[in-house]
């Protein structure tokens, strides 16, 4: 399988989850000028990534990625436990990072897609860091009594939530008092998946 990511984005995400199960697996750093180049388009017309290649096939989107990798491995249960509530569980809070969270994100990170006016950009980013806030609240909760979203051991939206949550620090996004988050940050920065997917990106 190879991987095409641009360190920090929301490919990490996959990255991470390649680590986890271990699979034999090779990178394709893209700058942003790549991303929108010729070749690139080729592999994902939308110049985005991740996109993952495995053979002659390839697939995009984060969380059509992540899913494909947790089923390489159904033993590490990355997308449940086998039974449906488990797995709706796992794809409930993807779904939430990748739905709501992220797309919060894209308007502090792309402000001026959405509106010309400097200063409404800022207006914009600002209304959208107070949202987030919010939204990790509430993953924040979900985390109360448990070390990952949905239990004792990590999933494929963890592995997401994490990105985002680096994302939320770089932006100065106001987490405080949001102790579990901060926990859980510390205990996946402490996964030798995590680490090595870090140092593999240069960060």
């Amino acid at each position: 399988m190879k991987l095409y990511y641009m360190p920090g984005a929301c490919s990490l995400a996959s990255h991470i989850v390649l680590e986890w199960i271990g699979k034999p697996y090779e990178t394709h750093k893209l700058s942003r000028d790549e991303l929108k180049g010729a070749e690139f388009l080729k592999v994902n017309p939308l110049g985005a990534v991740p996109a993952l290649a495995d053979g002659d096939w390839t697939v995009t989107q984060n969380a059509a990625i992540l899913e494909y990798l947790a089923e390489h491995a159904p033993e590490l249960k990355l997308l449940g436990d086998g039974s449906p509530r488990s797995r709706a569980e796992v794809r409930r809070w993807l779904g939430f990072i990748n739905s709501d969270i992220h797309k919060t994100f894209s308007m502090i990170f792309g402000a001026s897609r959405f509106v010309g006016d400097e200063g409404a950009q800022k207006e914009l980013a600002a209304s959208a860091s107070a949202l987030l806030t919010k939204l990790f609240a509430q993953l924040d909760g979900q985390l109360a009594g448990k070390a990952y979203l949905t239990g004792d051991a990590p999933s494929i939206a963890d592995a997401y939530l994490y990105v985002v949550l680096r994302w939320a620090h770089g932006k100065e996004v106001n987490l405080s008092g949001l102790d579990n988050l901060a926990a859980f940050f510390k205990r996946m920065e402490a996964d030798k998946g995590v680490q090595a997917a870090l140092k593999a990106e240069g960060l």
